[in-house]
């Protein structure tokens, strides 16, 4: 009996790739909502030493986004999204071994390593599922599943410290939901030319551009492909514009909840409802900014204009936060936050199409991963430095604010320096 087809299957892919994605931040943000309550209790650990083991897994994540995209190039999305989420969330779970600085340490490099390939995975699946007009949005869809994580986790840690009791149990629970999203994965997932629920409209939909040549690299080709792609400005232009504004994302993630704490007394049972809005309004600016570049294109602009358009709009919508650092009111503080964090994610959104607007779809993991690493290093650095202010003025948000507020209209003139028209990059 043939297997049913569906009109829309592409979507149901967007969902497996949404729910990756809400598991890799459950999995990556459990450390900032224990850390006021729980992991600054420890003998050892200070603001700065958590800067520092929050920083081991921005490294291995940069390190390893040099590796993943060009390894998903390598042996498929399927195969190689499977290895990946089962490697972080053994290292998720790893976490509960030991409370000390160096197992937390080493627990964080091993998750860095192995959540480095959900975002090249990701944007190569909706590259091949998705024609260029509707990957923006698909690209929201999914990375809206950094909120819906954000969003979960306090929650979750909350009622299994309730339950539970030890908080070990938080790391092993959170991080055993991956292995149930792995089931899914393998029974769902395939190329959409090989794809036996894809009906035959659908796939023409998909394929309604000119076909790209797909090629496996071996390990020197890999080398040659980033050698080749470094020395085309789009590539600094989508690497430099990732690299100063996804640190913006890890403060946020990394350093939020600590700043709802010491300014405002919220603790692990309470801060379900500022993380609530904060992250629904990063979902809503996620996927309005996703929308957006394609209602400009349907107005006949072109995508150079459209996308840059967008990414004003969202960089304009964190400069607010400035004043969320010496406000005295919550409620404003964390508006002004969750507005910021719409801003980013609909600016990450458009940021990542960069690479298929730019780029044939052969290539754009190995992109991804190029930003990536840019981003995740200059994770690293922020992470030592807010760690370093907060330790020496435990109160002291204000400059971590102003530049949280500021890098993204910089950004988007850096882009503009080296992508000018968004021109696609013509590759041997």
């Amino acid at each position: 009996m043939a297997k049913k087809t569906f009109r829309n299957y592409r979507w149901i892919i967007c969902g497996l790739l949404f729910v990756a994605t809400t598991i890799n931040y459950i999995d990556r943000q459990v450390i900032s909502i224990l850390k006021q309550n729980v992991i600054l209790t420890w003998p050892g650990w200070s603001e700065l030493t958590y800067g520092q083991v929050v920083g081991y897994f921005q490294l291995a994540y940069a390190v390893m986004m040099l590796f993943a995209g060009a390894l998903i190039d390598r042996i498929g999305i399927r195969k190689g999204f499977a290895i990946a989420i089962i490697w972080w969330s053994l290292a998720a779970m790893g976490h509960a071994l030991s409370a000390t600085v160096f197992a937390f340490g080493a627990a964080r490099i091993l998750l860095g390593l192995g959540e480095a390939a959900n975002f090249p995975a990701s944007i190569k699946a909706i590259a091949e599922w998705f024609p260029k007009k509707e990957r923006a949005l698909a690209t929201a869809v999914f990375n809206s599943g950094t909120n819906i994580g954000a969003f979960i986790t306090p929650i979750a840690v909350a009622w299994i410290l309730e339950s539970l009791g030890h908080w070990q149990w938080v790391f092993i629970l959170t991080g055993a939901l991956g292995f149930i999203w792995l089931i899914f994965w393998l029974l769902m997932y395939d190329h959409p030319d090989r794809h036996s629920r894809v009906s035959a409209s659908e796939l023409a939909f998909i394929r309604s551009e000119p076909p790209e040549k797909e090629q496996r690299q071996s390990v020197s080709e890999m080398f040659k492909t980033w050698t080749g792609l470094l020395v085309h400005k789009q590539t600094w232009a989508f690497a430099v514009g990732k690299g100063i504004t996804d640190p913006v994302w890890w403060v946020w993630l990394f350093w939020v909840p600590g700043f709802l704490f010491k300014k405002f007394g919220v603790n692990i049972k309470d801060l379900w409802w500022p993380i609530l809005i904060i992250y629904t309004m990063a979902s809503v600016g996620s996927i309005a900014a996703g929308w957006l570049p394609g209602a400009f294109l349907k107005a006949g602009w072109s995508v150079n204009r459209a996308r840059k358009t967008a990414m004003l709009i969202c960089a304009l919508c964190a400069v607010p936060v400035i004043y969320a650092g010496v406000t005295d009111s919550i409620w404003t503080a964390v508006l002004l936050i969750g507005l910021a964090c719409a801003g980013h994610q609909g600016w990450s959104a458009n940021i990542f199409t960069l690479s298929s607007d730019m780029f044939p779809k052969r290539t754009v993991a190995s992109v991804v991963g190029i930003g990536g690493f840019m981003g995740g290093l200059g994770g690293y650095f922020i992470s030592n430095i807010v760690g370093w202010i907060l330790d020496k003025n435990p109160n002291n948000y204000l400059p971590i604010f102003i530049a949280a507020g500021c890098i993204y209209l910089i950004a988007l003139a850096v882009i503009h320096v080296f992508a000018p028209k968004l021109e696609p990059v013509k590759l041997k």
